[in-house]
């Protein structure tokens, strides 16, 4: 029974907040190192390449042991799309948005993607919205509200409460100003990123259903993504030297990011999800804001406004929002497959049972 409590429970909880630490990590990272010096761009396009690089063997691995369904050329136009949307564009947005902003503005921004999606759910006709039910009116409103705590993060910063406190003599005022548009540049670079998620996320799950072989699809997004982001930072990034990386905090953030983003995080998630479903791995994004936090202060003298812990609690209460209506519309699909396992396991059915699973009222 412990041991059953152990794997069931705990070990779930406590995997998460290891892939929480490591992605804040990870972004941490990322930010000293462009701090450095490090181009962001070439930031992405190196890790990404590095955790291509990790993912082969496991990729060839998985191929040699499993019959796998053949890759036809809509297959690999949908990954080529994935890596596009969710590594090129998204990745190198993401990246720029924190090297104008902070680690903290980041992952609390990653809580508007519930809402976002649902938007695009929509829009898309992958989920109905009936007003007169309490789950699509907590899901509308939840948007709602994570939008509104959004735009406060991004437009007010507030008085300081902790962190490094700037000179406010007069011949400081521009450098302040300076300050303001970036972070308002990089929350809006951020924000627009999560729309994009949310995009790769729907296409993603369709893809999923075409073809569900979960490392073949992850490679190949990782593959792509890298050759499409080395050719867009070719593009705008003229100057040799940016793609030289000096050994230190530069070299340790791309191995710690290639392994930590395409290899471990994959893999844990993978099971959490399979484990416990996608609310309980969801429920832990509002955790990176604080471990963001702190990590910012620590490392990074990032400096925690008031503006920015508003706009966190109205984020987390419209992402919770969210949650609860989706959870409000899964609870009776799974009261339903649960009554259908028992049928199956005992080849016992009968005529009422039947009936209240046929009209959905088990």
């Amino acid at each position: 029974m412990v041991m059953q409590s152990w794997s069931t429970d705990f070990l779930p909880f406590l995997a998460m907040v290891i892939v929480e630490c490591c992605e804040m990590l990870m972004i941490t990272l990322g930010k000293a190192a462009m701090n450095e010096g490090l181009n962001n761009l070439v930031y992405v396009v190196y890790y990404n390449s590095l955790g291509t690089l990790f993912l082969l063997p496991c990729f060839f691995f998985h191929r040699r042991r499993s019959n796998m369904t053949p890759i036809t050329l809509p297959i690999l136009w949908r990954f080529f799309l994935l890596g596009l949307l969710g590594i090129c564009l998204l990745q190198a947005m993401a990246f720029t948005g924190i090297k104008y902003s902070s680690p903290t503005l980041a992952a609390a921004l990653g809580n508007l993607m519930p809402g976002f999606t649902f938007l695009l759910a929509i829009i898309f006709r992958m989920e109905k919205l009936d007003i007169r039910k309490a789950s699509s009116q907590a899901k509308s409103v939840g948007t709602i509200v994570a939008i509104v705590g959004a735009s406060i993060m991004t437009l007010y910063k507030g008085p300081r409460l902790l962190g490094s406190n700037l000179p406010s003599d007069s011949s400081h005022d521009h450098s302040l100003l300076s300050q303001e548009s970036s972070w308002v540049l990089g929350g809006l670079l951020i924000t627009t990123t999560c729309i994009m998620s949310s995009g790769w996320n729907i296409l993603q799950t369709d893809t999923v259903k075409k073809y569900p072989e979960h490392m073949t699809i992850v490679f190949f997004t990782c593959f792509f993504g890298s050759i499409q982001c080395a050719i867009l930072t070719l593009a705008l990034e003229s100057n040799p030297k940016a793609w030289m990386v000096k050994p230190g905090i530069q070299m340790i953030a791309i191995v710690f990011s290639a392994f930590s983003g395409s290899v471990f995080r994959y893999n844990v998630l993978t099971w959490c999800l399979d484990k416990k479903g996608p609310l309980y791995v969801a429920m832990f994004k509002p955790l990176g804001m604080v471990i963001a936090a702190i990590m910012g202060i620590i490392f990074l003298a990032d400096t925690l406004h008031l503006g920015s812990v508003i706009g966190a609690v109205v984020i987390s209460a419209g992402f919770y929002s969210v949650l609860w209506g989706k959870a409000k519309e899964i609870k009776p699909m799974m009261e339903v497959e649960d009554i259908v396992c028992v049928i199956d396991s005992t080849n016992q059915r009968s005529p009422l049972l039947q009936k209240q699973i046929t009209t959905g009222k088990a």
